[in-house]
């Protein structure tokens, strides 16, 4: 199939490694210009390389930490420069914050920042543009809504949703969609790393996933091509699980 995507120009933040490298990737595999965001520039190097080498269009890397308040207009005017426009917004930044529930202010606050604060702000920077040409693609990459203890990442997250489907509302008469992809376990630094960093950790927690098994970027990657493109048009506001059935809830 094609996806009619070659000649879009995205924007993907988070790509350093992960989810977000594999977006990028892919959407560059269907002829699509990126602009990859991450702080580890020496990684944003080898994506920019790795998509070349593989035949797609080289990436724009950005070194840049989200949580400055710039952030987003630095890469909106970097990505006009090189580009003109921006059709494709991909927000993957982010990171877990499990943290006890007593825990002050300061700790809440760095996490939204982060993972609400920061999408908000990008989508809020680069929409005028999708609107003013009549098109646009966003994407959010979220997480659960079912957290087995306090996660301050969660409760931003959960925000992100319930943003998204009210601004689906007000931006789609513009030919633009907004949707959430909510992973489950996939593979990708946080999860080898930190929440199962041992094969006996895996294996034991894919005994409660349907599929019996972790997904790879790619499982999140390939949905997310799709969802960029003229193909998904009549998909909108909707929260999106790709978790080989964890996840209970209705």
């Amino acid at each position: 199939m094609d996806l009619e995507l070659s000649g879009k120009i995205a924007v993907v933040t988070g790509t350093s490694v992960g989810l977000g490298r594999e977006i990028a990737r892919v959407l560059a595999g269907e002829g699509v210009r990126t602009v990859i965001v991450a702080r580890r520039a020496k990684l944003l190097t080898t994506l920019q390389d790795e998509i070349e080498r593989s035949g797609g269009p080289r990436p724009l890397a950005l070194p840049l930490d989200l949580h400055e308040p710039d952030a987003a207009a630095r890469i909106r005017d970097a990505a006009i420069s090189a580009y003109g426009r921006v059709d494709i917004v991909i927000n993957n930044a982010g990171g877990s914050r499990p943290i006890p529930w007593d825990s002050p202010d300061a700790a809440w606050d760095e996490s939204f920042s982060i993972n609400f604060t920061a999408v908000r702000r990008t989508t809020q920077t680069l929409l005028p543009g999708m609107i003013e040409r009549r098109w646009g693609r966003i994407l959010c990459v979220t997480g659960s809504a079912e957290p087995s203890s306090v996660n301050a990442a969660v409760a931003a997250k959960a925000g992100v949703h319930a943003w998204a489907k009210g601004l689906s509302r007000e931006i789609g008469r513009h030919g633009i969609t907004i949707n959430c992809l909510s992973p489950g376990r996939i593979h990708s630094e946080q999860i080898d790393q930190r929440l199962h960093p041992t094969p006996e950790s895996q294996a034991e927690f894919a005994r409660n996933i349907p599929l019996g098994y972790f997904g790879d970027p790619a499982d999140l990657a390939f949905l997310a091509a799709f969802l960029c493109s003229p193909k998904a048009r009549y998909i909108t506001g909707e929260r999106i699980h790709v978790d080989g059935g964890l996840h209970r809830a209705v």
